[in-house]
Formats: structure tokens, C-alpha cells, sequence
């Protein structure tokens, strides 16, 4: 009689249903992630972009240093100025800011005289926000006048 040994073979590899449990396991805690790093992001442009407006604001103190104590008056297009400034003498500068854009790419929006806040005399900022779409200065937009209301 011949006794026969079986080898006991390693096992290499996962089962199916094993992988399936993990993808599982996985997509359940995707689900109860994502939403909460989604709603970071968020937050997190929308600080961004406060952090650019009051950036903008600094350059603009400093350009009124520069002249006289008067910010550039007008539009969006204005805000050139500070990009490509000249001196009295019409020689180029260093310019006082190096960006206009909000955390989503998008421009700044600039006014002065300022109309959006009753008695302000600082230029009104604000960006297009989240949606992206001009609201000029209400709905999602993120301006610096809401801090003068309160």
C-alpha cells in the first residue's frame, strides 16, 4: 500500500469574491468621503479668493501712494495700470501686483468710485465666485464690501 503525500500548494491570488468585497468596502467609503472633500475644496477657493482681493486692495493702496493718494478710477480695464505701470516720466516699473485672477481663473472685477458700498472710499472688488458668472457682486459672487455692511 502506497501512501501519497499531497503537497500543500500556496495560494496566489485573491478570489473574486474577495475582490468584490474590497471594491465594496471601497465604493462605500467614497461615498461617505467625497462629498466632505468636495465641500473643502470649495471652502478653500472661496479663501483663495478673498485672499486675491485683499491682495488687489494692497496693490491698490500702494499705486495710491504712488499717486497722490487717488486709486485708478473706472472699470475692470483700469486694472492695467497696475500690471504695466509707468513712472512720471513714462518709464516702466515693477508692477505692483503680478495676478487678477480669482482661485478659478477668472479676472477680478474693480470699481471706483465705489457705488456697491454707501460711504465706502475703497475701491469695490469682487469675483464672478463659484458659478462664475458676474452677479456684480451679489448671489455666490465674493466681494470686499459685505465686511463694511456689519
Amino acid at each position: 500500500m502506497k501512501i501519497t503525500k499531497q503537497r500543500r500548494h500556496s495560494r496566489r491570488g485573491f478570489t473574486l469574491l474577495e475582490v468584490l468585497l474590497v471594491l465594496a468596502i471601497l465604493g462605500v467609503i467614497a461615498v461617505m468621503v467625497v462629498p466632505q472633500l468636495l465641500g473643502s475644496q470649495k471652502r478653500a477657493m472661496i479663501d483663495t479668493t478673498r485672499a486675491s482681493i485683499h491682495g488687489l486692495e494692497h496693490a491698490l493702496e500702494l499705486y495710491a501712494i504712488d499717486h497722490e493718494g487717488e486709486h485708478p478710477q473706472g472699470g475692470q480695464e483700469t486694472l492695467n495700470t497696475l500690471l504695466e505701470p509707468v513712472d512720471r516720466d513714462g518709464n516702466p516699473r515693477d508692477p505692483y501686483i503680478e495676478r487678477l485672477n480669482d482661485a478659478w481663473g477668472e479676472m477680478l472685477f474693480y470699481e471706483y468710485p465705489n457705488t456697491k458700498a454707501a460711504n465706502s472710499t475703497k475701491p469695490a472688488i469682487w469675483s464672478s465666485g463659484p458659478n462664475r458668472q458676474d452677479e456684480n457682486g451679489a448671489g455666490d459672487d465674493i466681494n470686499n464690501w459685505s465686511d463694511l455692511v456689519h
